[in-house]
């Protein structure tokens, strides 16, 4: 079997969200540094792994695939685990990634690239970007008051995105005191087998 090799940065959430589910699953990989400052995603040989000049990347074999969401889909199916078990589940899993998408992860991301110094937006936009991430946070409340994970009883792939999220929460100055659901629910996110957090679970730089 061919050994995974996941491209991204450190401190690149979606890259985080796909070597966290391959921690979770136990799975090896490698592990191939991508430096964005340089440049380094717009070059020929790394679009010749990403055409969206984009991080992560994860290649399998032949397969080169893009997107975080659809790495986490790939994940779970290839090695059979935290996909959801009915085709309920599994709908539901696909329903939280196109959420967490679209309403959550840009909602955080911003306002913690302008926190860190990635991206500079006037304060009017941070206001609006950490309002629109309370939103979400109040639905992803308001659901994990009735089950300990996103899907059932058991971790999925939905709730590693979710918390790939949630997690550079405070690096955005986004306070999650006020949701005591999402703050119980990270923890036991955090004593799965094989979690870690972003800077332990992916390197500096290259690693086999």
């Amino acid at each position: 079997m061919s050994k995974l090799t996941l491209y991204g940065i450190w401190l690149s959430g979606p890259t985080y969200k796909a070597g966290l589910a391959l921690s979770l699953m136990g799975q090896p990989f490698a592990y191939k540094h991508v430096d964005l400052r340089a440049g380094a995603h717009k070059q020929p040989e790394y679009l010749a792994v990403n055409r969206f000049g984009q991080v992560p990347a994860l290649v399998d074999g032949d397969l080169k695939l893009c997107q975080s969401g659809s790495i986490l889909l790939y994940l779970a199916d290839k090695f059979g685990k935290m996909g959801g078990k009915t085709p309920e589940e599994k709908a539901r899993v696909r329903e939280w990634l196109f959420w967490e998408f679209d309403r959550l992860a840009p909602n955080v991301y911003r306002p913690r690239a302008m926190k860190r110094g990635f991206m500079k937006l006037d304060d009017n936009l941070y206001q609006l970007y950490s309002g629109l991430a309370g939103d979400a946070l109040k639905v992803l409340d308001a659901s994990l008051a009735t089950s300990a994970f996103l899907v059932g009883n058991e971790p999925t792939v939905a709730d590693v995105a979710v918390y790939g999220d949630v997690s550079y929460a405070g690096e955005a100055a986004i306070d999650l005191a006020s949701y005591a659901n999402i703050k119980a629910w990270m923890e036991r996110m955090e004593k799965l087998p094989g979690f870690k957090k972003y800077e332990d679970v992916l390197p500096k730089q290259d690693a086999a």
